[in-house]
């Protein structure tokens, strides 16, 4: 829901020579950390990856050699980076981009207390305010409450979010991993603006840009065939030369 709200709100800033399209956001994803919560609809990995192969391929049979994700789930993005990279590899011509809806210059941390921005990841305070400013009749900030995972006991790996595989359940039985209690609608149309803004920007630069063509034909569906590269000769070193 953020990552198409945010989405479609990019494109509305764009203007008309830029000719970038949205297709019908994916509204199922790989969500089985959230399993233990009534009504959780999930896909399997194999199921998304293969669901945005297919897709990415028919885009690319179309004509289009650019793909944007704007991904809105913190339970896929290894799954879309494993899409783009293998879709890489079949079309030397094509740039696609997984990259996650929040992690672009936004104001979000202005709101935000130092807790939750070291450990909220799951319907904390940012994506409350957001679903605020898109869909209100979907928040029940009366049912609202604050829960966050303990820091994890690992300070060389982390020092703040699990670098361990968790469950939402761990956490607490709310699902909540954050603090979404102070949200309000007026904070959510302001990081949605500033996301918005910098999707818009995003967009116009991939628009613009030319990246690493490579010439051989298009490899098909399998990494053991087509273009092997035999020899390398590498560059003149800077360090050889002195």
């Amino acid at each position: 829901m953020i990552a198409s709200g945010v989405a479609g709100h990019a494109l509305a800033r764009l203007p008309k020579t830029i000719p970038a399209y949205a297709i019908p956001p994916i509204t199922y994803g790989k969500s089985d950390e959230h399993l233990n919560f009534p009504r959780t609809l999930t896909l399997t990995g194999d199921t998304l990856l293969q669901t945005v192969l297919e897709i990415a391929e028919s885009l690319y049979r179309a004509g289009f050699c650019k793909l944007l994700m704007i991904n809105g789930h913190g339970g896929q993005p290894q799954v879309l980076q494993m899409a783009a990279r293998e879709m890489r590899l079949r079309h030397g011509d094509m740039i696609i981009i997984p990259h996650d809806v929040f992690l672009v210059p936004n104001v979000e941390n202005q709101f935000l207390s130092a807790q939750d921005q070291k450990m909220a990841m799951h319907a904390g305070h940012s994506e409350t305010a957001v679903m605020l400013a898109l869909t209100p009749e979907c928040v029940h900030l009366d049912q609202a409450v604050a829960s966050y995972p303990p820091e994890f006991p690992c300070p060389t790996l982390s020092s703040g979010r699990p670098a361990a595989a968790w469950a939402a359940y761990d956490f607490g039985p709310s699902g909540v991993i954050g603090d979404p209690t102070a949200a309000t609608a007026e904070q959510g149309h302001a990081i949605l603006d500033s996301l918005a803004a910098s999707w818009a920007q995003a967009i116009t630069e991939i628009h613009q840009m030319s990246w690493q063509v490579r010439s051989e034909p298009t490899w098909g569906k399998q990494h053991w065939s087509g273009f092997v590269q035999t020899g390398f000769t590498p560059p003149p070193s800077s360090l050889a030369s002195e």
